[in-house]
């Protein structure tokens, strides 16, 4: 086999790859380990690999680079300067992997990026990324203690440091980590109602009355989706109203329960939200945790979004109550950091997680292995197999520690501070609520100058409801910065600034106001023309 040697002409922009030929071929998959004498070509293949991607996280944090290079995606299904999706018959050289690999960065979005606001799951954590590395490398399932020793006491670990940061007592608490808050979410449901009526499992739906729960409007759609998928029907979720803030009303929600039951249904659930997914609003937690006392109802917090504040001596009051739920989704990979995905559902019954999804297949969890098989946790999920998402988390934590969490959890909130104070000065913008942020949410419009002195009414909110989705699409098409937008019940498309990511600095959060005024500017002056 011959060893590959890639010649990279610019060490932080690996822009052309010229692998030195031996006098037969240009080496192949076939020649990496385990092939005999393959260390050599593996060494190297690995060693242009770490080039490409130490480039790309170099670019991430550089301001001067690009969020993402945007294309539709038919430009990028036909192919562009040589990068092709289609799969071939015949295998390529190692030198066009390596050129794909750099391809399919180059073509993604930098989500590390300190001008990327776009989602709520933002940054590139460093100690993150090698925990992912090490966790593929292992390429280990987490259903077994015999197949995944350390993996599994790392999971017992954290999810008992989580539980007692939520606030439960050392008896109490049980849990696992899953593949993102929806699926958290729905084991929510999902264990709610087996404690409630144990018998779905073996008799479905058909032996239950009609189910009901309970969720706030600004809620995430999760909450709907799982009701669907648990066969007991999205009709059957209420939807509770909330305030201005976007706060669920308690009032409302003990009205919607009294309704449920006078019409001869069963409520069983309430989900209250810790930071919701646009506003950032959190749930008055102990007044909903009284409703569900007094009518025997599962009070599960989603804290996917706001789960972070806890690690917060300042912010955690916002969360004040968390500790009555019965079930809490905490998402590390939103404002703690963790590479995606990273999502806990912590449950406060013991054994209940384990009940509720049994069924002891014999060629996975014998009862005469030679350890203590309390430690097979895969029956205690619905999955059978799962990826390893504990170990990234668990070294970020011995790196940064409890308090380098709360400074980060603190840094993103004075960021979405900074935003707020900035928008309340500028005439060019409009506030969608006029409070200080909960959390590292903020939500604006852009006014173009046509629209400042116009009153309200359903002209103005048709010329404004356009502004967002063409000042993105040109943000986009320019790659310097990336932010959302969306309506919300009566409210045309405003934008949503939110901060997870520690490399964010408050001159980002003013490049970003200046970016969106000038191309505002442009676009609203093409607009109001054709008008």
């Amino acid at each position: 086999a011959l060893p590959l040697r890639v010649c990279i002409k610019d060490t932080w922009e690996p822009e052309i790859f010229l692998i030195e030929r031996g006098p037969d071929r240009v080496p192949l998959c076939l020649d990496l380990l385990p092939a005999l004498s393959g260390e050599d070509t593996t060494k190297g293949f690995f060693q242009e690999l770490v080039n490409i991607l130490f480039s790309y996280v170099c670019k991430s944090f550089r301001r001067s680079s690009k969020v993402l290079d945007f294309h539709h995606p038919h430009q990028l299904r036909v192919g562009l300067e040589g990068f092709s999706l289609e799969l071939p018959d015949q295998p390529e050289n190692l030198e066009q992997l390596l050129v794909d690999c750099k391809d399919t960065l180059k073509y993604g979005v930098k989500t590390g990026h300190p001008r990327f606001f776009n989602q709520l799951s933002s940054g590139l954590d460093v100690i993150g990324l090698a925990g992912e590395w090490l966790t593929s490398t292992a390429n280990t399932n987490m259903f077994t203690y015999e197949v995944s020793p350390v993996f599994i006491l790392m999971e017992e670990v954290l999810l008992r440091k989580m539980q007692e940061i939520v606030g439960w007592s050392e008896v109490e608490g049980d849990g696992v980590f899953c593949p993102g808050g929806t699926m958290s979410n729905l084991y929510s449901v999902l264990l709610a109602r087996y404690h409630f009526f144990p018998e779905v499992k073996t008799k479905g739906m058909t032996a239950l009355p009609r189910l009901i729960l309970f969720t706030s409007a600004h809620s995430h759609y999760s909450v709907k989706k799982s009701a669907a998928v648990l066969g007991i029907g999205s009709e059957n979720v209420v939807v509770v109203k909330c305030n201005d803030r976007g706060k669920m009303i308690p009032a409302e929600l003990e009205s919607s329960i009294v309704t449920a039951k006078d019409q001869g249904c069963v409520p069983f659930y309430v989900n209250a939200t810790a930071g919701t997914t646009v506003y950032g609003a959190f749930d008055p937690l102990n007044a909903i945790a009284d409703i569900c006392e007094s009518h025997g109802l599962w009070l599960h917090v989603d804290a996917a979004w706001g789960g972070g504040l806890l690690m917060s001596k300042l912010h955690r009051v916002k969360l004040q109550g968390i500790e009555r739920a019965w079930s809490v989704t905490w998402n590390p990979h939103k404002m703690m950091g963790a590479p995606l995905q990273c999502s806990a559902i912590l449950v406060k019954k013991r054994g209940l997680l384990q009940d509720c999804n049994q069924l002891c297949a014999e060629y996975l969890f014998q009862t005469d292995k030679h350890y203590d098989t309390s430690y097979d946790t895969g029956d205690k999920t619905i999955q059978c197999g799962r990826h390893v998402d504990v170990f990234k988390l668990w070294l970020m934590w011995k790196a940064k520690g409890s308090e380098g969490f709360e400074s980060q959890v603190n840094k993103c909130l004075e960021n979405a501070e900074h935003l707020f104070d900035k928008l309340k000065e500028r005439p060019d913008f409009e506030l969608v609520f006029k409070s200080k942020p909960e959390h590292s949410n903020v939500c604006f419009w852009y006014i173009p100058p046509s629209l400042r002195n116009m009153p309200p009414g359903p002209e103005r909110n048709r010329r404004l409801h356009e502004v967002a989705p063409k000042i993105k699409a040109k943000m986009m098409e320019q790659g310097m910065a990336m932010i959302g937008y969306q309506p919300l019940g009566d409210k045309v498309n405003f934008f949503r600034c939110v901060f997870s990511n520690p490399a964010t600095q408050t001159e980002d959060v003013d490049y970003l106001l200046e970016e969106i005024a000038r191309l505002g500017h442009d676009i609203c002056i093409r607009i109001e023309t054709d008008l």
